[in-house]
């Protein structure tokens, strides 16, 4: 409030006069550094599990050989997939210009051959 009771004053226009957008931080984007070393830790991690199944079905002599063979058939795929499921764009809200719109077609009465009233021969 300024001296005189008014709210802005000297100092600036009042809170519900401010138009600028201040992002929230709850909404902003992790750093590109901080999303590809976090994808590249769980890959690693994903490659881990999968040396482990061959391990273990080089070890195992049990049923879950074969599923340990499965794992480690089936993680790379998955590692891929999700190594590469990385920053999504977000939805654009709308700033792309609407097409102009296209005055109407001109009448077309006219053109072409002339019609044949009569037999000319």
């Amino acid at each position: 409030m300024s001296p005189g009771g008014s709210p802005g004053g000297p100092t600036g226009p009042p809170e519900a006069a401010r138009t600028t957008t201040v992002a929230r931080i709850t909404t902003a984007q992790v750093s590109l550094t901080e999303d590809v070393d976090r994808r590249m830790r769980r890959y690693l991690v994903q490659m881990s599990v999968r040396v482990a199944c061959f391990l273990g079905a080089v070890v195992l002599d049990h049923w879950t050989r074969w599923l340990l063979v499965a794992g480690a058939v089936v993680l790379p795929y998955l590692a891929v997939v999700l190594a590469n499921a990385g920053r999504e764009r977000p939805d654009d809200p709308g700033t792309f210009l609407a097409p102009p719109s296209l005055p109407a077609s001109p009448s077309v009465t006219g053109l072409g051959p002339a019609p044949r009233t009569g037999d000319l021969g």
